[in-house]
């Protein structure tokens, strides 16, 4: 819509009016790009704040059901806690009574020895009497044998006392017989009273360990229904918790989802927002570059004649090495990007690159020189690359990337929207305001005024000339 401007004619009468029209102009689209710049980062963080809110919610929801999850273990652990409570009980009591038994039992086993020790004792007594009783035997068997002697000497007289002898003789006899007999069995009852006693003490042995043992049964018993007894106190507390939390928890869901749909209601009120304001900076632009080319904005006209001049240059030097067969039209047009390894921000090459670092600082570091609100000059193609660019913006990369943002600007694409549209405007200038992003989240305002690259009738690109407001 400009081509029928020419630049090189002079403002009319109303070139004042236009001149201040060119500069409330461009203070109000500085403003605006300010604003847009802000309403950007608004949006950036109500987009993250909306993220972070759906995320929030997604773990309330996941603390939810891991909580009723929670709770179902909960009560599962006590009913079993309960249950095994109820049988440990009974086995409790059922281990508390064979014990009691057992006890009975040693208790018993430990009166066998004692009496056993009696029943030696008497009989060691009737051992003692049996002996004298021998004792007692033999001296009569010799006192009938002395009897018999003399009833043998006393002839026919002598003969009754003979019987008599003899009778006390047999009973002698019978009674040492009897007297062995009785000692024998003593001594036979002796020994097995002896190995009975012996055994008794192996078995008085066992019912010791019997009674410590069944004693450590019922303090092991009794410490596990205790515990028993402790887990189901515990988990009845825990699922009294895990019903607060539930409680608590169903009150967060809500509140998060709120509060994300809010989010979100602004996130879309403020990229509405954007666009209107996008829309007003082209506008504003537009009321810029219209004053411009009716006579206005005398503060410019220096940088636009430039910018125009330099670009038409830039594309004759272009045209001029395709004729010479320093480089073929496909690969200036190129636009086959091949990323760099190992840079952040990521940067590129191309085909035509040798070409461009050759051509453009000729023309592009004269331009520091013009003015000095001049930042930087560079040549873009149409998708926004910028191959070759200043040399104090043409650093190697290190490992910081902010540090790299705002050093190590060349071979890279900016495809932002003053990029964009300095890369592809085919008007002869074009005017933007813009926050320049120096890395680390520093911005300057700048004007950008590009001009097209013109390659033997097609457009290369745009020469961009920022300087700052």
């Amino acid at each position: 819509m400009f081509d029928n401007f020419d630049l090189r004619r002079p403002g009319s009468g109303n070139g004042k009016v236009l001149n201040e029209i060119a500069t409330v102009g461009s203070t109000m689209a500085a403003g605006i790009v300010e604003l847009s710049g802000f309403l950007d980062e608004v949006g950036q963080k109500s987009q993250k704040q909306v993220a972070e809110m759906r995320a929030l919610h997604e773990r309330v929801d996941a603390i939810s059901s891991a909580n009723d999850a929670l709770q179902d273990a909960i009560g599962l652990v006590s009913e079993l806690a309960e249950s095994n409570l109820a049988g440990l009980t009974e086995s409790v009591a059922s281990v508390q009574a064979s014990n009691e038994c057992s006890r009975e039992v040693a208790t018993w086993v430990r009166s066998v020895e004692t009496r056993l020790e009696e029943v030696v004792a008497r009989l060691k007594s009737v051992e003692k009497l049996n002996a004298e009783i021998q004792t007692i035997a033999r001296q009569v068997n010799i006192l009938a044998i002395n009897a018999k002697i003399e009833a043998v000497r006393a002839g026919n007289s002598g003969r009754g006392f003979a019987v008599v002898a003899e009778a006390i003789n047999d009973l002698s006899r019978n009674t040492t017989k009897a007297a062995t007999a009785v000692s024998e069995s003593v001594a036979e009852m002796t020994k097995s009273f002896g190995t009975l006693r012996t055994e008794s003490r192996s078995v008085q042995t066992l019912a010791a360990r019997v009674i410590t043992e069944a004693e450590q049964t019922d303090a092991q018993m009794s410490a596990m229904r205790s515990q028993l007894e402790t887990t189901v106190r515990t988990s009845g507390n825990m699922s009294q918790e895990a019903g607060r939390i539930a409680r608590a928890v169903s009150g967060f869901g809500p509140a998060f989802l709120s509060i994300a749909e809010g989010a979100e209601d602004t996130g879309r009120g403020v990229e509405a927002s954007r666009k209107q304001i996008h829309s007003m900076v082209d506008d504003s632009e537009t009321i810029v570059q219209l004053s411009i080319l009716s006579g206005g904005a005398s503060e410019d006209k220096k940088f636009i004649d430039y910018v125009v001049k330099t670009a038409a240059q830039i594309g004759e030097t272009f045209s001029t090495a395709i004729k010479k067969g320093e480089i073929s039209e496909t690969e200036l047009f190129d636009t086959n990007y091949m990323p760099i390894a190992d840079t952040n921000p990521k940067q590129f090459t191309t085909r035509y690159l040798p070409l461009t670092d050759q051509i453009l600082p000729r023309f592009q570091e004269p331009a520091l020189e013009v003015d000095p609100r001049v930042v930087f000059c560079a040549a873009v193609d149409i998708n926004g690359y910028l191959p070759t660019h200043n040399q104090k913006f043409s650093l190697p990369q290190g490992l910081d990337p902010v540090w790299n943002t705002a050093n190590c600007r060349n071979r890279r694409i900016f495809d932002d929207r003053v990029g964009l549209k300095s890369g592809r405007n085919t008007q002869p200038f074009l005017m933007q305001v813009y926050r320049r992003d120096m890395g680390g989240g520093t911005y300057v305002m700048m004007k950008d005024l590009s001009a097209p690259i013109m390659v033997n009738g097609r457009h290369w690109g745009g020469l961009r000339f920022a300087y700052k407001i």
